[in-house]
């Protein structure tokens, strides 16, 4: 891994160069402090990675802070940044943050197991949790031998956009949680897990776990994967507040929160891709088992190849400079 006194060594130059122009705000172009920019944020990422406590991460992030406003006040996004930000940023983020994930995870697997004992051991407790009207209909249509007929019952483009909208808002709640230290955070998780543990209980009860599971997972396993990412942004703005290190309070607050609100905003693209399997293929419940199971498993392999397998390689790599 590259040392900082030897990252130091071989940026400093640039730095001051950068704040030299920045200063005096002559001599250099948009275009050009826009590619200075660019540069700059990969010097920050690099850094809070490596060297997150340090007084380099700090100086970094002042300076990015200040250009920022000047090269993008008019100015949309540089395309190239947007790839950096999807093919460095983000995955260097998840490896960072790899332990909190981990921690996520593992507070929604607890709640999952939490609803399903609770669900076992009290036969009211599916009522409570998922409703009385929800389960009401399910078990008519189970009566009707078409136990996911929920899916079908909206126009696919309505439900679409309902569930995107509905996504996309779960995952920015289960972050802001993280303003709780955390614990708002997890309390969402804890949510949505006991509910899923309870729903899963409903349909072994009727001895449709396996219809239930490969239908329900189409689109839940990137729906429950992209809410335990959330959970873990929101850790991660938690930790900042109540460990702060080095850090003000207030400094180490934003630096997470920025952190922790650029891996939720990654999830969009994941969220929107499970609003489109549930509305426009989960509807298909008499799809054979062989093509269910290649949509589950297509989703399995992106979400552990994007958030675990290439953040590791990733470091690997750059840890090899």
């Amino acid at each position: 891994m590259l040392r900082e006194v030897q990252f130091l060594k071989d940026n400093a130059d640039r730095w001051r160069d950068f704040e030299r122009r920045l200063n005096t705000s002559s001599g250099t172009d948009a275009d050009e402090f826009a590619d200075l920019y660019i540069r700059l944020t990969d010097d920050l990422a690099w850094a809070k990675t490596f060297y997150p406590n340090s007084k380099t991460t700090a100086y970094l992030n002042s300076l990015t802070s200040r250009v920022h406003q000047k090269i993008y006040k008019n100015k949309k996004e540089n395309t190239g940044r947007i790839i950096r930000l999807w093919k460095d940023e983000l995955p260097l983020l998840f490896y960072k943050h790899r332990k909190k994930m981990l921690a996520s995870f593992l507070v929604f697997a607890i709640a999952v197991l939490i609803g399903i004992f609770s669900a076992v051991h009290d036969p009211l407790f599916v009522r409570l949790i998922l409703g009385e009207r929800y389960v009401d209909m399910t078990l008519a249509n189970i009566q009707k031998h078409d136990p996911m007929a929920v899916y079908k019952s909206q126009y696919a483009m309505n439900m679409f956009l309902g569930i995107t909208v509905n996504n996309v808002y779960v995952s920015f709640v289960t972050f802001l949680g993280g303003l709780l230290v955390a614990i708002g955070s997890g309390y969402f998780l804890m949510q949505n897990g006991i509910m899923l543990g309870a729903f899963l209980s409903m349909f072994v009860k009727y001895h449709l776990l396996k219809t239930s599971l490969s239908v329900v997972f189409i689109h839940g396993t990137l729906e429950i994967s992209a809410l335990i990412i959330a959970g873990t942004a929101g850790f991660v703005m938690g930790s900042g507040i109540l460990f702060p290190g080095s850090y003000s309070r207030l400094q180490s607050f934003k630096q997470s929160a920025r952190e922790g609100l650029k891996m939720t905003v990654g999830l969009v693209p994941i969220f929107i891709t499970a609003a489109f399997l549930e509305s426009f293929v989960t509807r298909y419940t008499g799809m054979p088992a062989f093509l269910s199971l290649l949509i589950i498993g297509s989703s399995l392999t992106l979400v552990l190849g994007y958030f675990v397998f290439y953040p590791q390689h990733h470091y690997n790599q750059i840890s090899k400079l």
